[in-house]
């Protein structure tokens, strides 16, 4: 079985963009609100199939 992709370990490393969310084929990835009010990307493991478009189209990994 293929590794799920790490969109962020840190939310530092994610600018919420929502560009993930959006390419995502499989709409394994949903954004979630923290406890400031900002939204950030949750896969979804058991929808995704570890295409890694998402990581392909971060303007933070790219």
């Amino acid at each position: 079985m293929a590794e799920i992709p790490i969109l962020f370990e840190r939310k530092e490393e994610c600018c919420g963009c929502t560009a993930c969310y959006a390419i995502c084929s499989k709409g394994a990835i949903s954004m979630r609100e923290d406890k400031e009010g900002f939204e950030y990307p949750v896969i979804d493991k058991e929808k995704c199939v570890s295409c890694y478009s998402c990581l392909h189209v971060c303007p933070f990994k790219s």
